[in-house]
Parts: C-alpha cells; sequence; structure tokens
C-alpha cells in the first residue's frame, strides 16, 4: 500500500491534493499554534466517507514532502467527525524505516504520540470556528475495513464517471 504525502510532519501548512489540477496545492495556514505530528496524506485510489480521498498519518523519523509516495503498512485506525461528517484516518508506518517498520498494531505505538495525534485533531480547527469530534484509536483491523470500503466507493466512482462519459 502507498500514501501520498500532502502535508510534512512539523508543518502548519495546510497542502490539499487537487484532482482538476493533478498537484498538490496550498489550503490554508494552521489558525492554530500547532504543527502536524505525523507526514499526511491520503491513499491513492479510495474515497472516504466525508467525500475525500482516504486520509492517512504515516510516521516518520524526518518529515518528508508534499507528493512523495511512501510505500506503507497499516497499524490502525483514527476515527474522528468534522463539519464533512466521518473524517476516518489511517495510522500507518513506513515499509523503509527501522525506527518504525517494526510495528504491527496500534499497541506497538507509543501512548504519548497516540495522545499527541488524538490532541492535535481535536483542536486544530477550533480557531476557525469548526467543531472537531474524536471518537478514538481502534485496530488494524478496523483500518483494513474502512479502506476496502473506501476503495470500493472509488471503484463505483469510477464506474459512474465512465458510464457518464459513454452516455456524452
Amino acid at each position: 500500500m502507498h500514501c501520498l504525502v500532502e502535508i510534512p510532519k512539523g508543518s502548519r501548512n495546510k497542502y490539499e491534493w487537487d484532482e482538476e489540477l493533478g498537484a498538490i496545492k496550498f489550503d490554508r495556514f494552521l489558525f492554530s499554534s500547532v504543527v502536524y505530528p505525523t507526514d499526511y496524506g491520503f491513499i491513492p485510489e479510495t474515497l472516504g466517507e466525508d467525500g475525500d480521498p482516504l486520509d492517512a498519518m504515516v510516521c516518520v523519523s524526518e518529515p518528508t514532502f508534499p507528493g512523495c509516495v511512501i510505500p506503507v503498512k497499516v497499524i490502525a485506525l483514527f476515527k474522528m467527525r468534522d463539519d464533512k461528517g466521518i473524517d476516518d484516518k489511517v495510522l500507518c508506518v513506513p515499509l523503509e524505516d527501522p525506527n518504525w517498520n517494526w510495528m504491527n498494531q496500534l499497541d506497538d505505538l507509543s501512548l504519548p504520540l497516540r495522545d499527541e495525534i488524538s490532541h492535535f485533531f481535536s483542536i486544530y480547527k477550533t480557531p476557525e470556528g469548526k467543531v472537531v469530534k474524536v471518537d478514538g484509536w481502534f485496530s488494524k483491523e478496523s483500518a483494513l475495513e474502512v479502506i476496502q470500503e473506501s476503495r470500493d466507493r472509488w471503484t463505483e466512482q469510477q464506474n459512474k464517471r465512465s458510464k457518464a462519459l459513454n452516455k456524452a
């Protein structure tokens, strides 16, 4: 599995993949005095319940860069909701980083890092007047189910687009 990084660990800049541009674009500067605790991006060819690609966090020893593709393995699921609704995030580790690649499940991740991630996502939109509800951490198995559901949604969306183009 791969993750496409939009935002490097330690950044306050919010970048997002723009499908129409086929590029990563600057979205906004975080209003909060907080930084992303992991590299942050998405799993290609997925569609989350919020209509965007399924979000992914990647634990890295050093930040990468927007547009970097990282081969990863899934270790957990972080569930939350925002103004758009359900906004699940898959937690991953890079396959080629020995500081992280030994991890296989949520219990392998330190409690302080879990708390830092939870805290970040619970407050990062507050200064924008948006409310976020954190539902917490879930197992690797839950993450894999969410990934499969998001791949199914993406495939269904692609099939609808193809049918619409064929009718045109």
